[in-house]
């Protein structure tokens, strides 16, 4: 594959260049406890292909170097990280030798560059392993752009003008339901009180939904204490996995109300579980509880099934997103009216490029947005694309929220922060996305000191 020339700047000056694209397979043991755990998904290890682009910048290295690094990651459930770890790799000569600066002021470019590509697309077209690793790329160099401009992410698309967002923007097959100059109209339109949002975000927040009560794996006891503490913590909307055995959802169902009375939002969660009759059959089973929507009822393929679902369990809203694999199916989605809450996620998609296309399609459409996030590092990335959407794209916060899981954040240097069921805006430069060093080391897979002690516990060696 070829690179690019050198292009000297400022009097032949020759600028910085990446220099290196590191991988690491990091995964996490939570199938041991059920963390995670859902009707498709019973025994998760959440896990990060994780990639760290470097540049001859000079800086502080990894520990303090916020404008020499730029980290990304896709995330899966265990077994399979590998594939995907490499697939990551398979993208080093992308950017390996060419200019820091060309690059980052052209992330538009870029992405368009990776997805056009005629023999990746072959291997998709935008979908799929190949589209996640491009995804874990795209947001590497978002994460280096932003520490480079020293804000965080949300901080630094909100600031960016209607004409260099609408740039970042793939428009091929989504000209039917929106264009350029309408998402221009929109963008400009959320001009207006900007830094209003801003100052509101940084007091108060952004609403946030508890789903960590609700792991399948869990029994009765555990989803009553976990119910009473997200109550206690200030979270008005939870979230139930749902979908293996009518009877247990009836009986999980029965005491999520009773705990949290009427006036609490308790959403559900079928990880793509039924068939579009079935789906109707269990939803209705479950509507005297009052379920807030019902997420991901059948396959993120089938987007004339979940049409149909939403009109026969109207008016219980439907939900899908976090498997949708690119913004034409989230167009087909709001075309046929089939999502009432778009739940786009930040790793599954080609990276924020198409995260912000997503956010213009829900927003030309009327949709709320509320992110999926349930895995290790996604609450991290999501919260800055919910802030930038309430900012500068649909300026509202109205029937919105951010999916919350409670665990793994401490592995990260930006963790997020939690006030009263709020996101608090993050504030170090970047995407929140890197990693700590010492977690990457501990999880790797297999020879982790972790998985290492797992394994030599068993007698064998960790399951690849």
């Amino acid at each position: 594959m070829s690179q690019p020339a050198v292009v000297p700047i400022e009097g032949g000056a020759v600028t910085h260049r990446f220099v290196s694209l590191d991988t690491y397979d990091v995964r996490f043991p939570t199938s041991r406890e059920f963390d995670g755990s859902d009707a498709m998904n019973a025994d998760p290890d959440y896990s990060a292909a994780y990639v760290v682009l470097r540049t001859d910048a000079v800086g502080g290295g990894e520990a303090g170097g916020e404008s020499t690094e730029g980290h990304g990651f896709a995330f899966t459930i265990g077994r399979g990280n590998d594939v995907q770890t490499a697939a990551i790799e398979a993208l080093r000569p992308y950017l390996v030798g060419r200019l820091m600066k060309e690059v980052l002021d052209d992330l538009g470019g870029l992405y368009r560059e990776l997805v056009y590509d005629s023999q990746l697309r072959w291997l998709g077209p935008e979908k799929g392993v190949m589209h996640m690793a491009i995804s874990a790329v795209v947001n590497a160099l978002w994460d280096l752009k932003a520490k480079r401009a020293g804000l965080p992410l949300w901080q630094l698309l909100s600031a960016m003008s209607p004409e260099e967002l609408v740039d970042l923007v793939d428009f091929r097959y989504l000209s039917d339901a929106l264009t350029p100059q309408e998402a221009l109209r929109l963008l400009r339109r959320g001009e207006r009180g900007r830094q209003e949002r801003v100052q509101a975000l940084l007091a108060g927040g952004y609403p946030a939904y508890a789903t960590s009560p609700g792991w399948l794996g869990y029994d009765d006891a555990k989803l009553e204490r976990l119910c009473r503490e997200a109550l206690a913590a200030g979270f008005t909307h939870i979230k139930l996995k749902v979908g293996a055995d009518l009877d247990d959802d009836l009986r999980r169902m029965r005491i999520a109300r009773q705990v949290c009375g009427p006036g609490v939002r308790i959403a559900i969660d079928a990880n793509q579980r039924w068939d579009v009759g079935t789906a109707v059959e269990w939803v209705e089973a479950l509507a005297p509880f009052d379920p807030w929507w019902v997420e991901e009822p059948t396959s993120p393929d089938d987007v004339v099934g979940h049409a149909a679902i939403a009109r026969r369990i109207a008016p219980i809203p439907v939900a899908t997103g976090e498997h949708v694999q690119n913004r034409v199916v989230f167009k087909q989605l709001l075309q046929l009216n089939a999502v009432s809450f778009v739940q786009l996620d930040a790793a599954r998609v080609a990276g924020v490029n198409e995260n912000v296309a997503i956010l213009l399609l829900a927003a030309k459409f009327g949709v709320p947005v509320c992110p999926h996030a349930g895995g290790v590092g996604l609450c991290e990335l999501v919260q800055h694309l919910s802030m930038f959407d309430y900012v500068a794209v649909s300026g509202s916060m109205h029937d919105r929220a951010i999916e919350y899981v409670d665990h793994l954040h401490e592995h990260f240097t930006d963790p997020v922060r939690m006030h009263r069921g709020h996101y608090l805006a993050p504030l170090a430069p970047g995407f929140s996305s890197t990693m700590r060093a010492e977690s990457r080391a501990r999880y790797a897979f297999p020879d982790g000191p972790v998985w290492r002690a797992g394994a030599d516990a068993a007698g064998a060696s960790p399951s690849r």
